[in-house]
């Protein structure tokens, strides 16, 4: 039996020491390693994951909107305009992003600032949400990649203070000046510039919640950016001789300026019309510079002199292809060039109003129209909606031989009848039946195996352009289709109008400041998580 004293076994023990303590260093080692390989497969999914959802964002909708006036988000004729277009767009905003929301906050103070001042009145809180606007043109970009066609939206936005180069591209295809605080449109060779002042009308007050004392706003955003993309894209524009001055002055009453105004800028110049003010007195109507000429609601008769120029505008040397809009005044009868003009092309605008007992709003003035000749007109987005045409003339079509082709476009109810007269000695027929408001009258000259057309469409109400009717396109058919009817007859491509829309008062929606805030706080996480993985790691290696 072998014995062993106590100092050896210490000796042993201590022998042993070293290799336990190189054993427990290897152990934390192999799991701090571990825990490290963790992390960084965890931060490296988490950054895949992020990359990929950004790519996948520009494609498909990541975000949803949960405001009860869908305010960021397109309308399928957006939409549709959007999948479908052939040639790339670029938009080029000339200031910053985080400019919108200092407009929101400077209207909101302007507006408070009005009714205390000049109202004496306390206002009631009211968002105008201009940083609504750099989300919507998010998804222009993204809605254009997901479609069929071609063409792309692109957004960029500049500070012209910083970088005054960005719009010397754009420059040598527009005549005007581009400046900052502008939203630029180009495709090809064409440029079309949002001012200042565009931006800020996009958003506005509703008229009509106006008229029943409720104060309300509405967004002309979409409407105004989409118009300008199928602009900047329309192989078609057509130039139009808007001819509302004679010696200088309004050929139209005073009362018509907002309507005429409306028919200019909302109707046309928003649609692809490239409209010039044309005094008929002293400028020439070339026929090298303009496709159509626009005579709204003349209060007097012309000369000679200006009914040759029309003539000689629509003939255009025998080679035709030119296309007039003419709207007569309410209450001015006694137009008899005009009226001889007109009948040369077999119409003539009656000398009473048309009414109807079924009218809309108990106003027996306020007839509602059918389409009569479809192909005319063309497809409409909704064909429920009604179309109004307030105060309107009769337009006849009359029988003669002048070799033209005569068609009634939009016909008045069955139950209608002459309101009331205009004229004392005009003798109108009482009977009850269904009369034309719209007429459109076509010659045609050919030459071997090509025919040449010039056309005129005459419409009878000249409220059918009020902005009420025009601007409210969700309510009222008028605006989609009076510009059918117009690119038809010129041969422009059917059109759109985009329907604005309502802003609530009360959404779920968080302010500019509030988003910064949450996405603060959503980076905040990540961090915080990594921080105390990070603590928890370093703290278990030292023990």
């Amino acid at each position: 039996m072998i014995s062993m004293k106590k100092t050896d076994t210490d000796d042993i023990k201590t022998s042993r020491e070293p290799a336990e303590g190189s054993s427990g260093m290897l152990k934390k080692m192999k799991y701090g390693t571990m825990s490290l390989i963790t992390i960084a497969i965890v931060c490296a999914i988490v950054i895949v994951l992020n990359v990929m959802a950004t790519v996948m964002e520009k494609r498909r909708p990541m975000k949803i909107d949960l405001t009860g006036d869908n305010r960021y988000e397109l309308s399928d004729e957006t939409i549709d305009v959007l999948k479908n277009l052939d040639q790339d767009v670029e938009i080029l905003v000339t200031m910053p992003r985080t400019q919108f929301a200092e407009m929101s906050e400077q209207a909101a103070y302007n507006y408070e600032l009005y009714l205390r001042m000049y109202l004496q009145v306390e206002p009631e809180p009211l968002d105008f949400p201009y940083e609504m606007i750099p989300i919507i043109l998010d998804k222009y970009e993204m809605y254009s990649r997901q479609g069929d066609g071609k063409g792309k939206v692109t957004v960029k936005y500049v500070n012209l203070s910083t970088d005054p180069d960005a719009i010397s591209k754009y420059k040598q295809y527009y005549n005007g000046e581009i400046t900052k605080d502008s939203m630029v449109f180009y495709s090809g060779e064409n440029v079309r510039v949002l001012e200042s002042s565009d931006i800020s009308n996009m958003i506005m007050g509703d008229k009509a919640a106006a008229q029943n004392q409720v104060l309300s706003l509405v967004f002309a955003g979409e409407s105004t950016i989409t118009s300008q993309i199928m602009n900047v894209t329309d192989s078609h524009i057509v130039k139009v001789a808007f001819a509302d001055k004679m010696n200088g002055k309004n050929i139209y009453r005073d009362d018509y300026a907002n309507i005429v105004k409306t028919l200019n800028d909302n109707l046309l110049s928003k649609n692809g019309y490239e409209c010039t003010s044309v005094d008929l007195a002293s400028d020439k109507l070339d026929t090298e510079l303009y496709d159509m000429v626009v005579i709204p609601m003349p209060q007097v008769d012309f000369s000679d002199a200006i009914i040759e120029s029309l003539g000689s505008f629509m003939y255009n040397d025998e080679k035709y292809g030119k296309n007039m809009l003419f709207i007569p005044d309410l209450a001015s009868t006694n137009l008899t060039n005009i009226n001889e003009f007109l009948a040369d092309w077999s119409i003539e605008v009656e000398p009473w109003v048309l009414g109807d007992p079924n009218a809309i709003g108990n106003q027996p003035t306020n007839i509602l129209l059918n389409i009569a000749d479809e192909e005319s007109v063309g497809t409409v987005p909704n064909d429920t909606l009604p179309i109004i045409a307030p105060f309107s003339r009769e337009v006849s079509v009359l029988s003669r031989n002048n070799q033209c082709v005569t068609t009634e476009v939009l016909k008045s109810s069955d139950t209608s009848v002459p309101y009331s007269l205009l004229d004392e000695k005009a003798e109108p027929s009482l009977d009850v039946g269904a009369r034309s408001v719209a007429v459109k009258s076509t010659k045609e000259h050919g030459v071997q195996f090509d025919v040449f057309r010039s056309s005129i469409l005459v419409l009878g109400s000249s409220f059918m352009t009020d902005e009420n009717y025009i601007v409210q396109s969700s309510t009222y058919n008028n605006a989609n289709v009076l510009l059918n009817m117009l690119n038809k007859m010129t041969g422009k491509e059917n059109g759109v109008v985009i329907p604005e829309k309502a802003l609530q008062h009360a959404v779920i929606a968080p302010t500019a400041k509030q988003e910064n805030h949450i996405l603060m706080i959503i980076a905040a996480i990540p961090i915080i998580v990594a921080g105390i993985g990070l603590f928890v790691l370093i703290r278990r290696r030292n023990r």
